[in-house]
């Protein structure tokens, strides 16, 4: 053999040596999971209108949106109507307390595995003294938000996608109960329940639920990358919506910006806002209007809503 033959015969393995690592490379990449896409930043402005909406239907229904009164009811048609103008497949679950008929707004997204369905919700009911704007307006309404960021997008979520807006929280979780309690064997389908309760405080901390390791980190993660501090939530647990779900064995997660309790200084520190003072001293209140949010809590939270539901639906 000549030394030009053996060089090209060398070239030639070579070339396919080469050409056989390459298409082995392209072949694996394709066959691998994609990475999750990312969540779209939601326009605070948008969550703001519908708080606006909110109050609004507040002014125009004797000051408050409480279970069994006109505002609640017209708060719940407000959601709905934009859920069902945006494709949701959404439903009225009714049910009674105190003697008045409520309702739950449970919106699912088509597609995706009903097997592993991530569930997101809020309250949608104030208490009987105000128009609720941070409790739980914000919650709702970013909620709401990133529900129809999942429409806009045309998402298709490997799992299933459901959002709710439960009534009379205010009275004791009625309304999640009543849902929680008709699951039967279908709670095992729920992968997990994501919770939002007071996600604009005027005066903020930046709270997450720390009943389940996995969903805690999603929300601590995202925080990271902000540079934003968080803290376990724990002064409200059981007060809200997702004790039903974490009482049936259903792994909970959620966010929390503060309510009648007082602020510290390392608090302060971190968040900014003022120390010694609620995180809304209008929890409750007749002062609980589209004034009292903090803009900048209610952005931070509603796009870490929108993380999550993009992140645990891949």
């Amino acid at each position: 053999m000549s030394r030009s033959a053996h060089i090209r015969r060398a070239a030639l393995a070579t070339g396919a040596v080469a050409a056989l690592a390459a298409t082995l490379f392209t072949t694996a990449a394709a066959s691998a999971d994609p990475a999750p896409a990312a969540a779209p930043d939601i326009d605070v402005k948008a969550v703001k209108a519908d708080l606006d909406q909110l109050q609004s239907i507040a002014d125009a229904n004797g000051g408050n949106r409480a279970h069994g009164q006109p505002g609640y009811k017209a708060s719940v048609d407000f959601i709905k109507g934009k859920l069902d103008q945006a494709g949701f497949k959404t439903q009225l679950q009714e049910f009674d307390n105190n003697g008045a008929k409520g309702y739950n707004v449970i919106a699912d997204w088509p597609g995706g595995d009903e097997s592993k369905t991530v569930m997101t919700g809020a309250h949608l009911d104030s208490v009987d003294a105000g128009p609720g704007i941070n409790d739980n307006g914000s919650g709702s309404a970013g909620t709401l938000e990133v529900a129809l960021a999942v429409a806009k997008s045309n998402l298709k979520p490997a799992k299933h996608l459901r959002f709710a807006w439960f009534g009379d929280e205010e009275d004791g979780m009625v309304g999640s109960q009543a849902y929680v309690s008709k699951l039967g064997a279908d709670k095992s389908k729920i992968d997990a329940y994501l919770n939002f309760d007071m996600i604009g405080s005027p005066n903020p901390g930046y709270f997450v639920y720390d009943d389940d390791a996995r969903l805690e980190k999603v929300f601590k993660d995202w925080f990271a990358t902000k540079n934003i501090a968080t803290e376990k939530e724990t002064e409200g647990d059981g007060r809200s919506d997702h004790a039903a779900f974490k009482d049936a064995g259903i792994a909970v997660g959620g966010l929390f910006s503060g309510a009648d309790y007082v602020k510290t200084e390392a608090q302060a520190k971190n968040w900014g806002g003022e120390a010694g003072k609620a995180f809304d001293a209008c929890y409750h209140q007749s002062c609980d209007t589209s004034k009292n949010l903090d803009e900048k809590a209610l952005d931070n939270n509603t796009d870490a809503i929108a993380n999550a539901v993009w992140q645990l639906s891949s």
